[in-house]
């Protein structure tokens, strides 16, 4: 999954988890409920990375069992996709990107309905900072997309 906070994601993710039956992995879940909203913490960006890490390891024997995993991880730099990418072709199994393209005023708008009720799993984030991560976010290009198998 490919996406800001507040693209939709996760609700994809959710679909796609039943349509394939498929195992869904969101970070956000695992890191609210073991650390609790700590994204204005030192330790918010190391805890993230763990979890994810952890993650991994589940999804590549889930993989190598022959059972779809959906890492609903954002993935908001090509590098990140690649490195991904190449760890799916390590296992011999396939991959595909779902991309939540949202323009700005729309994620704004969403934020602020989610900071407002602040479903169970989400952080709750302040403006400011999702329009720092919409410089960062590198959304992929249509080569990209279009060389994605299955």
């Amino acid at each position: 999954m490919v996406g800001l906070p507040c693209s939709g994601k996760t609700t994809l993710a959710r679909q796609l988890e039943t349509q394939y039956s498929a195992l869904r992995l969101t970070p956000d879940e695992w890191h609210t409920r073991l650390f609790g909203q700590d994204l204005e913490e030192n330790e918010h960006e190391a805890r993230h990375d763990a979890v994810e890490a952890l993650m991994w390891d589940v999804a590549a024997r889930v993989l190598v069992l022959g059972v779809d995993v959906i890492l609903d991880f954002g993935f908001w730099v090509r590098s990140q996709r690649d490195d991904f990418r190449a760890r799916a072709a390590d296992l011999g199994v396939d991959f595909r990107i779902h991309f939540a393209d949202v323009p700005e005023e729309e994620l704004l708008a969403r934020l602020q309905a989610r900071n407002a009720q602040l479903p169970q799993g989400a952080f709750f984030i302040p403006e400011a900072r999702l329009k720092e991560w919409m410089g960062i976010f590198e959304p992929p290009s249509p080569e990209e997309l279009s060389a994605q198998r299955r």
